[in-house]
């Protein structure tokens, strides 16, 4: 390779065949500067040869998407410090993503976060923060929401709370004497020292550069990278109003003239109220990830193991799979696992928001964070650490609520320019105040132009939608919805059409047996016993319903031999010298039973969509047994709501129509699809799009990935196969249908509360600033206006932590 030559590696997803490799491989050469490219479609890797200086790997991204696929690139966290406001987090986002390597970068502001995307090959994290570091933040490697993570914050918290005391103490005594200028307070009294311009300046000025610090260095930084954020606005209206009264004390002194209105009082005011609602933000933006922390909380702290023959307690990280674990009654499930021995009612309460605890026996699987009721139980531990079910869930709740939504991209344009057009609106203000409405009044003006800098603050503007998506996305975790990333929280709301597929979905999956008609003189115990003796070799679904419900019955199985399966017809077998026959109506004909007086009852089974298994014993015609897939008890309830909130409901299925059909009427369904193959659900998706829907698909298994992946947002069943949930959008790990709905509502709620704090974050500025400069705000109003202003933006949004689903 020649020397100017570089070589990359690029992951590319979305390839299904020979074709989509030839494909890229072709649009990679055609780019300018690359020389040569290869795509291996087992590995989903490209290989591509280029000049630097002509094309770059950000030029391949693009080239790959155009084409229809994607690059999967590795996943960094990112810890984020002195970020203040949305223009801060916009300008690390847009560095970051400026990077060469990095394939998409998202940063959060109330997290303090950002999440990159990027390729190994070409950038690693210490280049992500050396960038963050020279645009001037603080960055490192996120841990996760751990306790060290905890102690910052609340450290921080503490520490605004410190700085807003010190500059209380040291701003009263200026606001007592500003309040002796108004006429309506002249019965106070004010000391004569708090009037003296040099100690008002001594009070003033810690607070301007010791609590200030903050603000000028922000500001610094900002203006440093050519940019301008919320510190800007703050050290330009704080420094107006110290320097001026500064410059007003120094002629008082040379000059001796009369004592003119000073407004050290302002500069000090502002600090105090702005670092006050700093606190409060810390405050309520901690709270905003409440949700990790209650799933964090779940977590058993220690487990109880077998080591050389005793039990010995262990710290949670030191189980691996395949130590056997002791449960005792009332404690939690440490790790996930499968129970050896014992029998008990676990609480899953926490992962499925069943309250009914589930028996549990030899062969059953256990999930950490549940919680063993009444009985011992020995597990063997098959998932610990982040491959728990537990983990997998914080950790797409933690990818969620760091995601950006689409909704959010106005927010961060206007955040862009935002600065900029505020500073020009109070230089305007000063010049109309100036030479217009206060023709030679500098103070006057001057006082106009720092309440437009200090009422204008994007933060309110940058909360507004990553508070929401946090509190929402973590609300319907906490009830079994897990939502993949913020754009799938948000495009929810939209879906006018859900698709269900039939088995495992409206169904419970697994066949059982639902009714038993004995005939001549045979007993249903009887009849069930035979025929689950006979079944219990075979494989067949049906027979393992029949197998099942014996041992539902505390049936011992009598002993068979002879065991034949008859293709297409049904079994024989001999039990305790019995010839046993369990099939359909060609097999009864064949060995001469004549089941005719039980037609007209098969006939009603069928149509309800039932398979009906005929019995002969010993050439005689000895009953009948129903097996059916049966329908949740939820399904019809959840069908009903999702056509209260205006939404059509179709059934996909590639059983026969006869028995979807039978199906559909129990729950309410009218729009049947039967007979599909696997690869024509995804097909049967495509065509009511064309038709202008908006499609949600809910499946459980594998066959239903494609239509997952294809629909507009795909529901996967947490129940079902994992190819499948990775497919989806969104997750319910409740096997209830009625999770649909509560996705769907809560994709609602969320959209109208972030566009609530959207139109009162463009409303406050829209109203506060030409309040502000027009004169019917003081400095200091405007002050605590600003300071509060993101509050309540927050405060909008974790009302969302108390919707009830």
């Amino acid at each position: 390779m020649e020397p100017n030559l570089k070589e990359t590696t690029l992951p590319i997803s979305g390839m299904t065949c020979a074709a989509c490799a030839m494909r890229i491989e072709k649009g990679l050469k055609k780019l300018d500067g690359v020389e040569d490219a290869n795509v291996n479609l087992a590995l989903e890797r490209s290989k591509v040869v280029y000049d630097p200086q002509k094309t770059s790997s950000k030029q391949f991204q693009q080239k790959i998407e155009d084409l229809g696929y994607g690059i999967s690139g590795e996943k960094e966290k990112l810890e984020i410090t002195g970020m203040t406001c949305a223009a801060c987090s916009a300008r690390i986002e847009k560095g970051l993503n400026k990077l060469e390597g990095v394939i998409e970068a998202t940063v959060n502001l109330p997290l303090e976060s950002a999440t990159v995307s990027y390729l190994p090959s070409q950038v690693s994290a210490a280049d992500m923060i050396r960038k963050i570091e020279d645009l001037g933040y603080g960055a490192r490697l996120k841990e996760g929401e751990g306790e060290q993570t905890a102690q910052l914050r609340e450290k921080e918290i503490q520490n605004q709370l410190g700085k807003f005391f010190f500059s209380l103490i040291l701003s009263l005594p200026l606001l007592w004497a500003m309040a002796s200028h108004f006429s309506f307070t002249s019965f106070l009294y004010v000391p004569e020292m708090f009037m003296n311009p040099w100690v008002q300046l001594a009070l003033a000025t810690p607070v301007q550069f010791v609590i200030g610090k903050q603000f000028y260095s922000g500001a610094y930084k900002a203006l440093k990278n050519r940019s301008a954020n919320m510190d800007v606005l703050v050290a330009l209206g704080t420094s107006a109003a110290y320097f001026y009264s500064l410059y007003l004390s120094i002629r008082l002194a040379v000059r001796g003239l009369h004592m003119p209105e000073l407004y050290f009082e302002t500069s000090a005011v502002l600090l105090t109220l702005i670092i006050l609602g700093k606190w409060f933000e810390a405050r309520t933006k901690g709270r905003s990830s409440d949700a990790i922390k209650k799933l964090m909380g779940l977590q058993a702290k220690t487990a109880l193991v077998e080591r050389d023959g005793s039990e010995v307690e262990v710290p949670l990280a030191e189980v691996i799979p395949g130590d056997l674990v002791y449960i005792k009654p009332g404690e939690k499930v440490p790790v996930d696992g499968e129970v050896v021995e014992g029998r008990s009612a676990v609480d899953e309460s926490m992962l499925t928001g069943e309250s009914v605890p589930v028996d549990k026996e030899a062969g059953d699987l256990l999930i950490g964070a549940t919680i063993n009721r009444n009985g011992f139980l020995k597990m063997k531990a098959t998932k610990v650490g982040k491959d728990t079910a537990l983990s997998q869930i914080i950790k797409v709740v933690e990818e969620a609520q760091g995601s950006k939504a689409p909704i959010q991209r106005l927010a961060d344009r206007i955040s862009g320019i935002f600065v900029p057009i505020v500073v020009g609106l109070a230089v305007l203000t000063f010049l109309i105040w100036f030479f217009g409405v206060s023709p030679g009044d500098f103070s006057e003006s001057l006082e106009k132009l720092i309440a437009v800098l200090v009422i204008a603050c994007p933060c309110a503007l940058g909360l507004a939608t990553p508070t929401s998506i946090m509190a929402g996305s973590g609300r319907a975790a906490e009830h079994g919805i897990l939502f993949k990333g913020g754009e799938h929280l948000e495009n929810t709301h939209r879906m006018d059409t859900v698709i269900l597929d039939k088995t495992g979905t409206v169904t419970y999956g697994r066949p059982v047996v639902t009714d038993m008609l004995p005939e001549n003189g045979m007993e249903k115990e009887e009849l069930l016993l035979l025929a689950g003796s006979a079944e219990r070799n075979s494989e067949h679904p049906l027979a393992q319903a029949i197998v099942e419900a014996m041992k539902e019955k505390k049936l011992t199985a009598l002993p068979s031999r002879e065991f034949e399966a008859l293709p297409g017809h049904g079994i024989k077998v001999h039990i305790q010298d019995r010839s046993v026959l369990i099939g359909n109506r060609k097999l009864m004909k064949e060995y001469g039973i004549n089941p005719e007086k039980a037609f007209g009852k098969m006939k009603e089974l069928e149509e309800q969509g039932k398979t009906v298994m005929l019995v002969g014993v010993e050439g005689g015609f000895a009953g009948m047994l129903a097996v059916a897939d049966t329908v949740k008890e939820t399904s019809k309830e959840a069908v009903e709501r999702l056509k209260e909130m205006h939404i059509d409901v179709w059934m996909i299925t590639g059983d026969n129509e006869r028995t979807a059909n039978a199906i559909a009427r129990q729950v309410g369904i009218e729009h049947v699809i039967a007979g599909v193959l696997p690869e024509g659900k995804a097909e049967e998706v495509k065509n009511l799009q064309e038709k202008g829907k908006k499609i949600a698909m809910v499946g459980d298994g594998i066959n239903d990935a494609p239509a997952l992946a294809l629909a507009d947002i795909g529901m996967a069943i947490g129940t079902g196969a994992d190819v499948a949930m990775e497919a989806a959008d969104i997750t319910l790990i409740r096997g209830d249908l009625n999770s649909i709905a509560d996705a769907i509502f809560m994709s609602r709620k969320t959209i109208r509360n972030i566009k609530q704090n959207l139109f009162w974050a463009f409303a406050y500025n829209a109203i506060g600033i030409p309040f502000a400069a027009s004169g019917f705000l003081a400095p200091w109003l405007a002050g605590a206006a600003m300071a509060f202003s993101s509050v309540s933006v927050v405060l909008n949004a974790l009302r969302l932590q108390k919707i009830k689903l």
